[in-house]
């Protein structure tokens, strides 16, 4: 899942990459986290400003392995699982 500014998204097809980067190994975090950073890299090459942007990334592969990662703090998603539902604050690249 993928929310934020979907123009920064769609430029670099992100969900599809985070998909293929968890089918070629990576986990979900690690997923989440290399697309926001390719999209930063993109960002910064069109000299815009990134504090101006939000992107976040939400995975969950076949095992039930979760991942979460976005741009700017403040991206949040809820989990359910055996032990019960669980609302989490995502990692982001900018503290």
């Amino acid at each position: 899942v993928a929310t934020g500014h979907g123009e920064e998204v769609i430029r670099v097809a992100g969900s599809h990459l985070v998909v293929e980067l968890m089918r070629n190994g990576k986990t979900p975090q690690e997923a989440c986290e290399y697309a926001v950073e390719l999209i930063l890299k993109k960002i910064k090459l069109r000299k815009k400003n990134p504090s101006d942007i939000q992107i976040g990334f939400l995975a969950l592969d076949k095992y039930g392995r979760h991942g979460a990662f976005c741009l700017q703090p403040g991206f949040t998603y809820a989990r359910c699982d055996n032990n019960g539902n669980t609302l989490s604050d995502s990692d982001a690249l900018y503290k």
